[in-house]
């Protein structure tokens, strides 16, 4: 459960991601936003100062490695529990070494707990009090949003820092290592790989150093002597590898909502090229076209509404469109709503008209309908003089009942839907004037001029 401070040796028989994980600062790749002289994590590395942290960010970008490299910096004992597997009896025993170690040597510990986001309540407030007293320092690890995963007394007294993912050129020079060291790397085993390939197999890593070091050692295996003996890898083969890989997404993750946000608001930014590479990202990623099609029709009524009703009509077809051809066929209508909804004029009216209409609705309570406006079919209700004074729209100039009145009398008159200047939202708006100048009339007791 516990290794010294010094670096974890690993056997011959490990992963290479394994055998190439950083044992000093100056192997390690990327986060340089974090590590570069004076940024706070390289302090707390170079010894200037310790403290409780969360590191939260994508898979393979070097969580555990900074937390080890931490303990090796303050030669505190690192104990790791991962919260897939522990429970709270694991970090009871945890704090029990921890202080045990305080008490007769005077050494830290340094707890890192990996997928911390895991934990439940009961097993983040099992280890908060000794976070606190300072028995331990803690590290936690996620690929998840903290703030939403984690306690807020916890959250409260660990730092939070944002770990990036790893671009191409970072995860070729990854790579690179790995190909150039002969005692933990692939040494003489190494076969040649062009800066293309290793380009190639970055890009496939999808910014997980983890990942590119496994993709390397499998494409290392398969690699083939030529006519000189020399061992290279075939583009061919290195192509098969690759086939079917798997970009970062998760439908219970950030890496889903941060995507699915900047699809929906490419589409409300009427930027079609964009909207269509988000589509695309989530497809390739794996997302239920299904869903996107719900999330087609949300756009259609919250961002264009009336100012252009055919764009829900264009969503609800391309839904229906995907249901009689499935995948992949039917992902292009989805594709072509998405492109029509983002050139579409724009207008969210109706949504801020409905979500004011809806406070008002919840607010007022169950005030009556008015008495024109009730419904009459028997002669009591008549003789009550229900829908007495009701004005038939129909009867009236133009079709339209100029200045009546709708709402409940507690209510009064309220403007909810405000439509925007642009496509047929405008024409609504010029209409719309005139009714309202009516009601303004009627208001003021003066005439209003057909």
């Amino acid at each position: 459960m516990s290794t010294r401070g010094e670096a974890r040796k690993t056997s011959a028989g490990s992963p290479l991601a394994d055998r190439m994980r950083p044992g000093k600062l100056e192997e390690f790749v990327g986060q340089q936003h974090l590590l570069a002289p004076g940024k706070p994590l390289r302090s707390m590395v170079d010894g200037k100062s310790l403290h409780s942290l969360v590191l939260w960010g994508p898979p393979g970008t070097g969580k555990t490695t900074l937390a080890r490299l931490l303990a090796n910096s303050w030669d505190a004992e690192f104990i790791s529990l991962s919260a897939v597997m522990a429970g709270v009896k694991d970090v009871r025993a945890a704090v029990e070494q921890a202080r045990k170690l305080r008490d007769y040597s005077g050494r830290r510990t340094l707890l890192f707990l990996d997928e911390v986001h895991r934990f439940n309540k009961s097993q983040q407030d099992a280890f908060l009090p000794y976070v606190e007293d300072g028995t331990l320092t803690f590290v936690g690890a996620t690929t998840e949003n903290p703030s939403f995963e984690l306690n807020n007394a916890l959250l409260s007294r660990a730092r939070v820092y944002v770990l990036k993912s790893l671009g191409a050129t970072d995860l070729v020079q990854v790579m690179r290592q790995a190909l150039n060291d002969s005692e933990r790397g692939l040494g003489d085993e190494a076969p040649v790989v062009s800066e293309e390939q290793l380009r190639t197999l970055a890009e496939a890593a999808d910014g997980d150093a983890r990942r590119a070091l496994g993709l390397l050692e499998i494409a290392s295996d398969l690699a083939e002597a030529d006519a000189e003996g020399i061992r290279r890898l075939p583009d061919q083969v290195l192509e098969d590898l690759l086939v079917g890989g798997v970009r970062r997404f998760d439908k219970q993750g950030d890496a889903f909502y941060d995507q699915i946000s900047a699809l929906h608001k490419s589409v409300r930014g009427s930027d079609p090229d964009a909207s269509l590479y988000w589509l695309c990202r989530m497809l390739d990623g794996g997302c239920e076209p299904r869903y996107l099609a719900r999330r087609v029709l949300r756009m259609a009524s919250e961002d264009i509404g009336n100012a252009d009703p055919r764009a829900l009509r264009m969503a609800l077809d391309a839904a229906e469109v995907y249901e009689r051809l499935g995948s992949p066929e039917g992902e292009l209508a989805i594709a072509q709503a998405v492109i029509f909804l983002a050139c579409a004029a724009k207008s969210n009216a109706v949504y801020t008209a409905y979500t004011a209409a809806r406070k008002d609705a919840a607010d007022s309570g169950s005030v009556e309908v008015p008495m024109h406006l009730r419904n009459a079919p028997t002669r009591l209700m008549k003789d009550l003089e229900y829908g007495k004074g009701y004005r038939y729209a129909h009867d009236e100039p133009e079709g339209i009942a100029w200045g009546d009145h709708y709402f409940p009398e507690e209510i009064g008159y309220r403007t909810y839907y405000h439509p925007v200047s642009r496509g047929l939202e405008a024409k609504i708006a010029e209409k719309l004037e005139r009714l309202r100048a009516a009601i303004e009339t009627r208001k003021t007791g003066g005439k209003q001029s057909d």
